[in-house]
C-alpha cells in the first residue's frame, strides 16, 4: 500500500504543471479516497494514535485515544502536556533524529476516565513527508497484561512455596505429633501429682495409703500450667501447619447448586456463640428467593468462617458483625462488615499476600486460602475499607457455570 502510494505520488507531482481541471479532479478524489481509508482504518484499531506537531499540539488523533485518555473531538491545537501531564513532552521532542527514525518507550499509569495503564510509543515524523516535522504517539492498553504478570508472579511464588512445603510440612508434622504424645504422658503424671496417693517408688501401686510430699500440689500446680502454654503452642503450631497445607494442596471445587442464604445461616450458627463471647452482635441481612448458585458448599463455609473471624477479632470492644446477600442478573454475593478500626490503604495493598497478618498470632495465610477458593469458584472478592469505621468483604459468585465460547462454522 506504501509503496503503490507513493508511487502514485510521484507520477503526478511530476507532471502536476501538466495536469487538466479533469485530471486534477481526479487526483484530488483518489487522494480523498484514500484519506477516508486510512481514518477508518486508524480508528478501527484498538491502539490511541495521536500526533503532535513540533511545539506539542495535537494535529490528529484516533477514537482509540477518546477512549483511553477521554479527549474530545475539539482537543485540536491542545498542548501534548496539558492533556498526558504523565509525559515528559521536552524529552519526547528531543529524539535524536540523526540516525534515522529513532522510536522511545515510555510507561505510565492514568486515573481518567478509569484507572488504566498504558505505554506510550513515540517516533519522530519526517518533515519532507508531512510537512512539518513532529512526533506521532502511539497509546496501548497494557492494563490486562501487566495485570497476568502479576497473576503470573503470584503463581510462581506459590510453586516455590508449594515446593518448600511438601518438605517443611513433614519435618514439622512427625516432631508435633511426638510432642503432643508426650505432653499426654506428662499431664498423665501430673495428675497422679494431683491425686490422693503418692506412687511409691518404682511407680508401683502401694499397698497402703503413701502420704503426698508437701509441695506435690503446688508443683503439680505449675506444671499444670506450664502444660497449658506448651499445649496451647502445640496446638497453634498444628494450625497454622493445617492452614499451610490448605493453601498449597488446594482441594478441587464440587459444585452443586445450593442455597447462598443457607450456607450463611449455617455458619453463623456455628460460630455465634464463639463471637458473641467476644462480646460481638452477629446480625444478617438476607435477600429473598436468592437464586441456587453452583457453589462448593465446604470449601464456602470455610471462606466466611475465615472472614467472619478476621472481622470478630478486628472488634476489640464490641461491635456488628453483619452479613449480607444480594444478586445480580449474573452474580450472586455475600458480604462481611464489622465496625472494627479497618484497614489501613498501605496495607491493603498487601492483605492478600502469603503470611502477611496484622495479627500477633495470625498466620497470614487465612485470606490467601479465601481469595483461592473465590477464584476457584470463577468469582471475585473486593474489599472496602475506612480507618476507624470498619471493612467490608464482598464475594461475588456467578449464578451459572461459565463455559469456553466455541466459534461456530460459517455457512455460505
Amino acid at each position: 500500500m506504501a509503496a503503490t502510494k507513493s508511487s502514485f505520488l510521484d507520477k503526478v507531482l511530476g507532471r502536476i504543471g501538466r495536469l487538466d481541471t479533469e485530471g486534477l479532479q481526479t487526483v484530488v478524489q483518489r487522494l480523498a479516497r484514500e484519506r477516508s481509508f486510512l481514518e477508518t482504518l486508524f480508528n478501527t484499531i484498538e491502539d490511541g494514535v495521536l500526533v503532535a506537531d513540533e511545539q506539542g499540539r495535537v494535529i490528529y488523533f484516533n477514537q482509540a485515544v477518546t477512549r483511553l485518555i477521554g479527549l474530545q473531538a475539539d482537543a485540536e491545537n491542545l498542548q501534548i502536556a496539558d492533556i498526558l501531564p504523565e509525559v515528559d513532552w521536552g524529552k519526547i521532542s528531543r529524539t535524536d533524529h540523526a540516525g534515522g527514525a529513532h522510536v522511545s518507550r515510555h510507561e505510565f499509569e492514568i486515573h481518567y476516565p478509569r484507572p488504566r495503564f498504558l505505554r506510550l510509543y513515540a517516533a519522530p515524523l519526517d518533515g519532507e513527508v508531512t510537512g512539518s516535522s513532529g512526533v506521532a504517539l502511539i497509546l496501548h492498553d497494557a492494563t490486562e497484561a501487566r495485570q497476568k504478570t502479576f497473576e503470573a508472579i503470584e503463581s510462581e511464588r506459590i510453586q516455590a512455596l508449594t515446593l518448600l512445603a511438601a518438605s517443611v510440612a513433614h519435618e514439622i508434622g512427625n516432631p508435633l505429633n511426638a510432642l503432643h504424645i508426650h505432653l499426654q504422658l506428662m499431664e498423665r503424671e501430673v495428675k497422679k501429682l494431683r491425686g490422693d496417693e503418692w506412687p511409691a517408688a518404682g511407680g508401683k501401686k502401694p499397698a497402703s495409703r503413701v502420704p503426698r510430699p508437701a509441695a506435690a500440689p503446688e508443683a503439680a500446680l505449675k506444671l499444670e500450667q506450664y502444660l497449658d502454654v506448651a499445649k496451647g503452642e502445640i496446638n497453634r503450631l498444628d494450625y497454622i501447619v493445617t492452614q499451610f497445607l490448605g493453601a498449597i494442596r488446594p482441594m478441587p471445587v464440587q459444585l452443586k447448586l445450593a442455597s447462598l442464604n443457607e450456607i450463611v445461616e449455617k455458619t453463623v450458627e456455628l460460630l455465634r456463640p464463639e463471637i458473641e463471647n467476644r462480646g460481638v452482635t452477629v446480625k444478617t441481612k438476607l435477600a429473598r428467593n436468592l437464586t441456587a448458585t453452583p457453589v462448593d458448599r465446604t470449601q464456602l463455609q470455610q471462606v466466611l468462617v475465615n472472614l467472619m473471624k478476621n472481622a470478630a477479632q478486628a472488634m476489640t470492644t464490641g461491635g456488628t458483625l453483619t452479613l449480607q446477600t444480594g444478586e445480580t442478573a449474573d452474580d450472586v454475593w455475600v458480604s462481611v462488615t464489622d465496625t472494627g478500626g479497618g484497614i489501613p490503604q498501605e496495607q491493603i495493598n498487601r492483605i492478600f499476600e502469603p503470611f502477611y497478618t496484622t495479627k500477633k498470632k495470625g498466620s497470614g495465610l487465612g485470606l490467601m486460602i479465601v481469595q483461592r477458593i473465590v477464584r476457584a469458584h470463577n468469582g471475585r472478592i473486593e474489599l472496602e475499607s475506612h480507618v476507624g469505621r470498619g471493612t467490608t468483604f464482598r464475594i461475588w459468585l456467578p449464578l451459572h457455570e461459565r463455559k469456553p465460547r466455541l466459534l461456530t462454522a460459517a455457512t455460505h
